[in-house]
């Protein structure tokens, strides 16, 4: 019942920026926790930002931090992810994902998100 739609990836120089959306349908009301993962190949999909969307309470990974910003846009039903000074080894698939039953935190793992997105790919080249 929940679908989340991801927009925005491309393919951009070093010190670049990129805004990600994750249309969640239905709005996001409903949904305790949203996030933004990423996989590259060869490595284990990790998190990236997590937001609780009642308190908008905000996770960066430590790669990510000072340079991401996760943000919700109740007008437009999404959350949003602003990708500043990417770097190179940013590139990954990037999915939004969410979790119903409880708020985001630190912990959160990602066997516990229920519901995912498709992915857009990100490709930041040197």
């Amino acid at each position: 019942q929940v679908q989340l739609v991801e927009s925005g990836g491309g393919s951009v120089q070093a010190g670049g920026s990129l805004s990600l959306s994750c249309a969640v349908s239905g709005g996001i009301r409903g949904v305790n926790c949203v996030g933004w993962f990423r996989q590259a190949p060869g490595k284990e999909r990790e998190k990236v930002a997590l937001l609780t969307t009642p308190s908008d309470s905000t996770y960066y990974a430590d790669s990510v931090k000072g340079r991401f910003t996760i943000s919700r846009d109740a007008a437009n039903n999404a959350v949003n992810l602003q990708m500043d000074g990417l770097k190179p080894e940013d590139t990954a698939m990037y999915y939004c994902a969410a979790r119903p039953d409880a708020f985001c935190s630190s912990s959160s793992q990602t066997r516990q998100f229920s519901y995912w997105g498709q992915g857009t790919q990100v490709t930041v080249s040197s």
